[in-house]
Formats: structure tokens, sequence, C-alpha cells
């Protein structure tokens, strides 16, 4: 096993919640103060307007704020964009210090290099990834380079159902070409992973740190018809890769291996959904518990997040589930103490709030919801 460290997450002290919602309710950016005691989020005041700001991510010390704005009609083109906000740490307010063509229609997902050099950048209506240079003040600077993999895909689009999909699912949307939905970089940080729903493949591009610049693409199809959506490493082990299937409401868990040019080869897929669950269901977040213990996946329409233990091999063993108190759950996210976990419900136009139970016992909701327009993603700032 790779061993990495896992950091308790402890933290007393209170911060800002920063909450990105779709139009047409969702104004833009919301922004809150937590009392990190009570879970409990107070409005700072009007939204920071933004056009459907899809996906939120600080830098490491919080000062910069980046998002994906999720459209496609930036400054006369078939493209979205990406902003960069300074963020006042004493009051939690935004400026707006630059805005720049995403690379691709309607981006969806944002990552940094660990030295802050470069912004990974899924567009989800196109397909395609960009890198974009940062300058040495966080500011976006220009696109060094932007991959498709409809250049080199090997199947054609597959419209069909998904193969491990629930009976009676007709989950089946967006096979109609590429649409990344994720980029991040492996823990060695020479590898850009990216999950590609249209074309069910999880690809992995080597990244040269010196220049931007991906090359060396190596394809790994998903089970038929399960639409990748995102992925997550494992905090203790980083040649464990898991894998949440939007399609067919699946995770699948796949060993990774770097000195091999980047390779996942396939270890094993197991349903998010409970047994006997009949229909449609739309999974969409995947995330480790702060001690890395569980894994929680988020369910759309069947409005659950499913809890896995990971055993001593990595094999993800499901525990049971717990209703969202909402609908259509599109991300989640934990406070900086690790003790409470935000789920934004979007079609429910809330946050509702969930505490980490001891010894493993899962979430319990708090009975506290937080109301935000079709909330989209939500990240925490230290004051």
């Amino acid at each position: 096993m790779n061993l990495l460290p896992v950091s308790s997450g402890i933290s007393a002290k209170p911060c800002h919640a920063y909450v990105g919602s779709y139009a047409p309710h969702g104004q833009g950016i919301y922004r809150f103060a937590m009392n990190s005691a009570e879970a409990d989020l107070q409005s700072l005041g009007a939204p920071d307007l933004a056009p459907n700001p899809s996906f939120l991510l600080f830098n490491a010390d919080h000062s910069r704020l980046y998002v994906a704005n999720e459209h496609e009609d930036f400054q006369g083109r078939l493209s979205g964009s990406v902003s960069v906000y300074r963020r006042d740490a004493a009051s939690g307010a935004l400026s707006l210090a630059g805005c720049v063509a995403s690379g691709g229609a309607r981006p969806v997902h944002l990552s940094l290099d660990a030295q802050e050099r470069y912004l990974f950048v899924a567009n989800y209506g196109c397909g395609s990834l960009s890198v974009l240079a940062l300058d040495a003040a966080g500011g976006l600077g220009q696109q060094l380079d932007q991959q498709s993999p409809a250049q080199f895909k090997t199947l054609q689009p597959y419209t069909a159902l998904a193969q491990q999909a629930p009976p009676g699912s007709f989950a089946h949307s967006d096979h109609d070409g590429p649409h990344a939905h994720q980029a991040r970089l492996d823990p060695t940080g020479q590898f850009l992973l990216s999950t590609d729903l249209g074309l069910d493949q999880i690809i992995s591009w080597q990244f040269d740190a010196r220049s931007g610049r991906l090359s060396a693409p190596r394809c790994h199809p998903s089970s038929a018809g399960a639409g990748p959506r995102q992925l997550c490493f494992h905090p203790r082990d980083a040649s464990l890769c898991y894998v949440l299937n939007e399609e067919s409401s699946t995770l699948s868990w796949w060993r990774f291996d770097a000195s091999a040019g980047g390779v996942l080869r396939a270890l094993g897929e197991i349903s998010t959904l409970p047994a006997g669950f009949a229909g449609s269901s739309f999974a969409s977040e995947l995330q480790f518990t702060p001690d890395g213990s569980q894994l929680l996946c988020l369910n759309r329409l069947h409005d659950a997040i499913a809890i896995f233990e990971i055993d001593a091999a990595g094999r993800p063993q499901l525990l049971g589930h717990e209703w969202t108190r909402g609908s259509y759950p599109r991300s989640a996210s934990f406070d900086p103490s690790g003790r409470y976990f935000f789920v934004c419900n979007q079609r429910s136009d809330h946050l509702a709030v969930f505490r980490l139970a001891e010894r493993g016992a899962g979430l319990q909701f708090t009975g506290r919801y937080v109301p935000v327009p079709s909330p989209t993603h939500l990240v925490f700032a230290s004051v």
C-alpha cells in the first residue's frame, strides 16, 4: 500500500461558506458566515452575480476563489468561462479579479496542481479539457493546452440503457458524444485523470508540469452505458481509485499504476442503490469522510446518500442510505471541522445539514435547512 496522510479536519474556528447556484432561480454566488459549533449559516448579503456557477474552488490559503461558469456564450463564442475572485478574509467579501474563456462549452469542474501554477477545466458541453496558466498572484493567464477525447475515441457514443442500471431505468442521457465531467491530477501529480460520461471512458493524460501540456492519453472503458461522472483516490492508498457512474448509479474501483504510465485496472463495481430498487436515478458525487473510513455517494431521484465502508483490501461495502431531506442532491461538502455534511438539494432550493456520527455510525440529520435557490456547489474558507 502507498500510504498517504489523512487530516483529522478538526477545527473550532468560524468560517465563511460560498454556494454556487443555477439560473433562473439562482443569481450567482451566495455568501454565509458559519458558527462551526452550531453549523448555522448566516447570510452575508446579496449574491455576487455570476452566470451559472457550477463549481467553486479555493486555493490553499483561501485568498482566491475560482469559479466555473456553466454557459456557452462567452463573448460571442461557443465557450463557458472561468472567473477568479479575491476574497477578504475578515468580511468574506468577493471582488472579481478576472474572467477568461474556459476553452469549451459548459464547464463543470476545476482543479489545481499542488504548486498552484495551473488550473484544469472540464468542459461538459463539448467534452474538452483545458489547462489554464496562473500568474504569480493566482490570476488567470493564457490557455496552455486543450484536449478532446473525440479525436481518439475507440467506441461510438453509447445510446442504450446502462448495462448495470436498475430495472426500469431511463437514465441514458448525453451519450451523444464526449462530455467531460471531471479533471484532476493523480496523487503523484504526473497524470491528469478525466471522466467522460458520453464516451463511457476514464482517461489518464500524462502531465508535463514544466509546460502545462497533456499527452499520451490512455482510455479505460467503464461498463457499457455507465456514464463515469466523478472519481477520487483513497486517502491512505494512492493506488486505489473510485469512480461514481451517473447513468448506472454504480461505484467502481480501480487499481491505478503511475509507474506503468497511468494505467487503471478494474477491480469491481457495486450499485449505490438499495437492493430491489427499480426505476431511474442519477448518481452525482462521491467523497471520503475526513478520517478516510467511509465513502459517501449521492443519488439523485432516489435522493439519498449511499454510505460505504472500505475494507482493508479497498473493497466498498454498502452500509446503508440516508435520505437527503430534499430533491436532486447535486453535491455535498464537509465543513472545516469535519463534523457537518452539507447537501446541495438542487430542486428543493436548500442545503440540508447532517452531522457525522461517531464510531462510523453514519450521518444524522441536524434538522437544519439553509435556503439557497438551485444550489450547485458549496465550499468553505477559514476566517
